[in-house]
């Protein structure tokens, strides 16, 4: 398949500047991934957003781009769409910074060159109750929740060119209209069933940066062990007597 340039693969990482840990982790992911894979220092770019703040590249072997942009402030919809654009690969992957990739998964989805959008699967253990995504099984794959943009390697002309890069940026469920709309253009679609990613492998390398989906993620969790504590009364320890 006839690529634009040498590079390869456009990692697309919008980040707050809040976690500054999490995202030198994200970004090591991509150096195991793209050593693991054999790809050239000129196959390989990490596109980092700073979404209304200035941010520092990451130390990594393959090249960084870090920029400083306006803020958005919204969940980093606006970073990926300038990200999009500025991205000079043929293959776009999205590595939120609170995420890491597989070293297995740039060698994966180099077998799949050819394919439009790809879709592999993540490890989703730390973030809810089931051990991959997206669940394979008798319903639409691309029903709500099920796919993350974390299982994709998307075509960068099927996203910026044809799609016309990230759109639906006000909307809470952008993620999901977004990538419907990458499934229902592309020319071609591969499913693989290879974990690709690890979603929130970073949340708890810095303090207080929690993105508002883990909080809540968390509240949740906090409420039903609560509940259980409440409904579970603490049994009796035998050979205590009340006076």
């Amino acid at each position: 398949m006839a690529m634009d340039g040498d590079i390869l693969f456009s990692i697309i990482t919008p980040t707050t500047g809040k976690r500054p840990n999490a995202l030198r982790n994200a970004v090591q992911s991509v150096e195991r991934a793209a050593r693991f894979a054999g790809l050239e220092r000129n196959q390989v770019e990490i596109l980092v957003g700073f979404d209304g703040v200035r941010g520092a590249a990451p130390r990594c072997a393959y090249p960084v781009r870090a920029y400083s942009l306006p803020g958005d402030r919204n969940r980093g919809h606006g970073v990926r769409d300038t990200l999009i654009k500025l991205a000079d690969g043929g293959k776009l992957v999205f590595l939120d910074d609170d995420n890491v990739l597989k070293p297995c998964a740039l060698s994966r989805y180099l077998r799949h060159l050819d394919a439009e959008m790809v879709v592999a699967r993540v490890d989703a253990q730390l973030t809810m109750d089931q051990p991959w995504l997206p669940v394979f099984d008798d319903a639409p794959l691309m029903r709500p929740g099920n796919v993350n943009l974390l299982s994709l390697c998307l075509s960068r002309g099927l996203v910026a060119d044809r799609c016309g890069g990230w759109r639906h940026h006000d909307e809470p469920d952008a993620c999901r209209r977004n990538i419907a709309d990458w499934y229902r253009m592309a020319r071609s679609v591969t499913v693989i069933e290879e974990v690709v990613g690890i979603l929130d492998a970073g949340r708890s390398l810095d303090r207080a940066a929690l993105s508002s989906r883990q909080e809540a993620l968390l509240d949740g969790l906090v409420a039903r062990r609560g509940a259980l504590a409440v409904a579970t009364p603490l049994p009796s320890r035998p050979g205590l007597m009340r006076a």
